[in-house]
């Protein structure tokens, strides 16, 4: 356990421009942190200045201190995230504390400088001022250090606030964004593959709660295959929130484009009937969206006439692809970040892989992908798929 009285800051960012409504973008944030940390104890959460304050409660918070660290570095809203020293506004208690909470950071460093600000302009010390004392009684605490203005190994910050003041030695970078389920909810299709996992968080990073759809073609993919689905979408939990994952089995409607329709357009017919069951099970389910995880260009049915052909089958919701200008590297960083990479590429194939067609079309004419969706029973196709839907509902550990 720390000897200081130590706390939490966490700095939000845009939530600070939501004008009359910032309180409910707030309250939400404090809803999420306070549903995180709750596993590691009793926390005082609070919120003032655009900045909120966890302080530990019991035994049992002070031991877990550094695990709420990162756990609140993952919630979305928070630009920035630091632990800091609790002290009385007075020089004394600043100065005091100051030597003794960043002895062992500034013993690993050459050089630092000390930022000071006065949110309290009744503190009789101004910034300058503060900086100067801070900065020199450090230096005589520690004689081989330099100070460095532009470009300092450690930046030493002193925060006089309206209750306290705070030292810390920097931020660490937080998730951004908006705060879950501020910005309504969306139908996430989830494949096995690297990218859907990446759109679900880049949407739930812009405040979307996420419920997802999975399709299977079992016996054609092997059960281990939607495994690795549900364990992708309880890897998503940590950054997204719980997550209510539906499977969807497409067998039949595969078995029936092969057995009546042309090759070449297997695949876009396929992506059609996908997208007609999950408009159908988002109104169901309240999502404002469909969200994919489609890039243009990176396969044959995510070129710009066969999106329009895709686009063309939902008729009353948005169908939102955070991904659609990222290349493959970009999002295989994003997916090592929230975790999901190593899931996504184990090798078990999911329903896209089914039947795939040798050359498929890539600039399709939506006269005729409709001429040979009208050789099908669409309707009962769809209607039979939903029957054999199954939910599971993953919470975040």
């Amino acid at each position: 356990m720390s000897q200081f009285n130590e706390v939490i800051l966490l700095k939000y960012g845009e939530i600070v421009l939501k004008g009359l409504n910032k309180s409910y973008f707030e309250n939400l944030l404090l809803n999420d942190i306070r549903k995180r940390i709750k596993k590691y104890g009793q926390f005082d959460v609070s919120r003032a200045q655009s900045t909120v304050y966890i302080v530990p409660k019991d035994i049992a918070a002070e031991s877990n201190f550094e695990m709420v660290f990162n756990e609140c570095r993952k919630v979305f809203g928070i630009v920035s995230c630091c632990r800091a020293a609790c002290v009385e506004k007075s020089m004394e208690k600043i100065l005091d504390t100051i030597t003794k909470y960043t002895y062992e950071k500034l013993e690993e460093v050459k050089t630092f400088k000390v930022e000071a600000k006065r949110s309290d302009k009744q503190f009789p010390y101004d910034s300058p001022t503060i900086s100067k004392e801070c900065g020199s009684i450090l230096l005589r605490k520690h004689p081989r250090l330099k100070v460095n203005v532009k470009a300092p190994e450690t930046v030493v910050m002193v925060e006089v606030r309206d209750y306290a003041a705070y030292i810390h030695c920097g931020s660490e970078s937080g998730e951004g964004g908006l705060p879950c389920g501020s910005a309504g909810k969306g139908l996430l299709l989830l494949s096995g593959g690297i990218d859907s996992p990446v759109a679900g968080y880049r949407m739930a990073r812009r405040g979307l709660t996420i419920d997802a759809l999975h399709f299977e073609s079992y016996p054609y993919t092997s059960l281990q295959a939607k495994e690795k689905v549900i364990d992708l979408a309880q890897i998503m939990t940590d950054y997204c929130g719980d997550i209510n994952l539906n499977i969807i089995s497409v067998t039949h409607i595969q078995e029936e484009l092969k057995n009546k329709c042309r090759e070449e357009y297997f695949t876009l017919l396929l992506r059609r009937f996908m997208m007609k069951i999950a408009e159908k099970t988002a109104i169901r389910y309240g999502c404002g969206a469909i969200i994919t995880g489609e890039s243009v260009g990176q396969v044959a049915s995510q070129t710009i006439p066969a999106l329009t052909v895709t686009n063309n089958a939902v008729k009353s919701i948005p169908v939102i692809r955070p991904l659609i200008a990222d290349d493959k590297e970009e999002i295989v960083k994003y997916a090592r970040h929230i975790g999901t990479f190593e899931t996504s590429i184990l090798p078990y194939e999911d329903c896209c892989t089914v039947f795939t067609p040798k050359h498929p079309v890539t600039k399709p004419v939506l006269e005729n992908i409709l001429n040979e969706e009208n050789k099908l029973d669409v309707e009962t196709l769809i209607a039979d798929a939903i029957e054999t839907r199954s939910h599971i509902k993953l919470e975040r550990k």
